[in-house]
């Protein structure tokens, strides 16, 4: 059995050698949390799986070279990132990624998010929250609770980036007034 190599080897030998097995060891390694951290951003489930695999692709093709500078996790999640927005910007992946929001928006399902804000215990978030537009909440849910930039933002929800920063500055002044 062989030792668990180190994500620098691993690296190195991708690079150097195109050394399959170390590619499919860094894959089994961080496709998985890629995924999960991806899915956070994106509600497209084929989305996400074509930004991972097209992150693992610039590694392998030597397209995206690590310089041994911070962790492998936030380099890959860089790269990754950029995929999204970038699969985000086109026409037909904002499409497809409105009618999973559209559908995800209709569910009687109750968020995780919405199940916290409901139980703040102090001041009244949870119905200053409710009473906001639903644009200003997509906008709060975008750069708050998803932790989105602002540009991200608005090409998630379509919108310019203008917009998102008015909007965001909307709504934290009516929540502000509304637990004042």
């Amino acid at each position: 059995m062989s030792e668990t190599r180190s994500d620098g080897e691993l690296l190195r030998a991708i690079a150097a050698d195109a050394d399959r097995h170390a590619f499919e060891e860094l894959y089994r390694r961080y496709a998985p949390w890629l995924t999960a951290r991806m899915r956070g951003r994106c509600a497209d489930a084929g989305i996400v799986d074509d930004v991972v695999q097209e992150t693992f692709l610039a590694v392998w093709r030597g397209s995206a070279r690590y310089r041994e500078e911070g962790d492998v996790a936030g380099w890959l999640w860089r790269i990754g990132a950029r995929r999204l927005v970038d699969a985000l910007r086109g026409d037909g992946a904002r499409g497809r990624l409105r009618q999973v929001l559209a559908r995800l928006r209709h569910r009687d399902e109750v968020s995780a998010e919405e199940r916290v804000l409901a139980g703040v215990e102090h001041g009244d978030l949870a119905g200053a929250l409710t009473r906001l537009s639903p644009e200003l909440r997509a906008v709060l849910q975008a750069t708050v609770i998803d932790g989105l930039s602002t540009r991200e933002a608005a090409v998630l929800l379509g919108i310019p980036p203008g917009t998102v920063k008015t909007r965001a500055l909307r709504a934290r002044k009516q929540l502000r007034e509304a637990l004042a």
